[in-house]
């Protein structure tokens, strides 16, 4: 995370819904043997709480419940060229978007990882209408719950979340506008207008 100023994104209100808009991320947490790292889909529970689930063979799985964990979550990304700024002496950067959530993990029950599971595929397959909504009642009989025999659900209760938003803040207007026009130019559509919305 950048931690200059004019880049700390605080906004709460405003981290959850990126990180329930991406719905993906990188769960990082410390062990005796080695740091243990693994992406994965994510879904809130609520307000505080994030939902997630793994193969019970990962070697993270027995490292999580009631341990401290991250979760780094990354959106629109860039190289920023030093050219694109009309203005002499900068050097080349990288304009990008992320949150970071700390808190506890919790292993869910059965039943609460049935649940978690249903609430991430209608959260995604909500975003596909108008396709018809996927459901595991369109599963044979007896497949999802031998699906479930390899998956465990978990909850990271989230006590700290913050975020970085490097949009070139520390340059006039005029640059950053010149920075999101070479970008549209070059198909980056989220970065440039995520730069441009936030130019006041």
């Amino acid at each position: 995370m950048t931690p200059g100023a004019p880049y700390r994104w605080r906004d709460e209100a405003a981290i959850r819904a990126f990180v329930a808009e991406v719905g993906f991320g990188l769960l990082c947490v410390a062990a005796p043997d080695r740091q243990h790292v693994v992406h994965l889909p994510l879904v809130w529970r609520d307000e505080r709480h994030v939902g997630l689930h793994l193969h019970r063979a990962n070697p993270i799985v027995r490292h999580l419940d009631g341990q401290e964990a991250l979760i780094v979550v990354t959106g629109a990304h860039h190289y920023i060229s030093p050219d694109w700024y009309g203005m002499p002496d900068k050097v080349p950067t990288w304009n990008y978007q992320s949150a970071e959530l700390r808190g506890v993990m919790r292993r869910l029950d059965h039943e609460q990882t049935v649940a978690h599971l249903d609430a991430l595929s209608n959260d995604q397959e909500s975003r596909l209408l108008p396709k018809p909504v996927w459901t595991r009642e369109k599963m044979s009989e007896g497949l999802f719950e031998r699906v479930m025999t390899g998956l465990i659900g978990f909850e990271i209760a989230v006590h700290a979340m913050e975020g970085t938003m490097k949009l070139g803040q520390d340059k006039p207007e005029s640059a950053r506008i010149a920075v999101a026009d070479a970008l549209a130019t070059r198909g980056d559509a989220a970065m440039s207008t995520l730069m441009r919305a936030t130019l006041s």
